[in-house]
């Protein structure tokens, strides 16, 4: 489905600003400035903006214009498409906390639908200005697995950088990932989550799995994600359909 000019204009800015083009303080363009540039209506324009002020993105000052909240609040992401969980690199990185190994795992294999109960497995911190906020474990098939044994990303000890597991697989597969499946619910932190989160045992966390699939349908990655509630929001927007 083709993206909406508003949607598109949206993302394009939102990334901008969190690749830092627009520092604290500096106004962005004005609607009729953006809808020159763009080529589109500065109602698109104010659509856009609309979202971005939603999200937590950016804020409207009546009379002076549009500038980007602070990044201390404005971590806040709005999860939509594939492309946007690729987009984490953005604005944070990867710290690889357990390189990419084979373990037998009886209910990762299940979840991937594996004949055998054999995985390949990895864990990192994902890491927002130097703040560790979320600690991911990730299962994937052998098949697949093998695709990355020699990336650096997920192969060296203590390895850090701006990548995602399923933008790593991108370009690697017969068959692209299109769509994830996902829960959230609330997790409590183990041993080992709060010792590399830096948060009391037992204590209370955002827990999200994903369970990414290919275009075959096939699953190619199990995602478990721990988050930090207070450093990270989670929100998403639901449509109803028209009949």
């Amino acid at each position: 489905m083709r993206e909406s000019a508003y949607l598109r204009l949206a993302r394009e800015l939102r990334e901008a600003i969190l690749r830092h083009e627009f520092p604290d303080g500096v106004r962005l363009p004005t609607e009729a400035e953006l809808a020159g540039q763009h080529g589109v209506s500065r109602q698109t324009v104010r659509r856009a903006f609309q979202d971005l002020v939603a999200d937590g993105i950016v804020h409207r000052v009546p009379g002076r214009g549009t500038f980007a909240a602070p990044a201390s609040e404005r971590y806040l992401r709005q999860f939509g498409s594939i492309e946007d969980l690729m987009g984490l690199s953005l604005d944070t990185s990867m710290r690889l906390v357990t390189p990419l190994h084979r373990r037998i795992d009886v209910d990762a294999a299940g979840r991937l639908r594996l004949p055998t109960d054999g995985v390949h497995q990895l864990a990192f911190l994902r890491v927002h200005e130097n703040v560790p906020f979320c600690l991911t474990t990730v299962f994937l098939p052998p098949a697949i697995g093998k695709l990355l044994e020699a990336v650096p990303e997920v192969s060296a000890p203590g390895a850090h950088s701006s990548a995602t597991v399923i933008g790593l697989l991108e370009g690697r597969l017969k068959d692209p990932i299109v769509e994830a499946e996902q829960s959230v619910t609330v997790g409590h932190a183990s041993v080992e989550v709060a010792e590399r989160l830096g948060c009391g045992r037992d204590r209370a966390l955002l827990r999200i799995d994903r369970l990414y699939l290919s275009s075959a349908g096939v699953p190619v990655e199990l995602a478990i994600s721990h988050f930090l509630p207070e450093h990270y929001s989670y929100r998403v927007r639901l449509r109803r359909h028209p009949s």
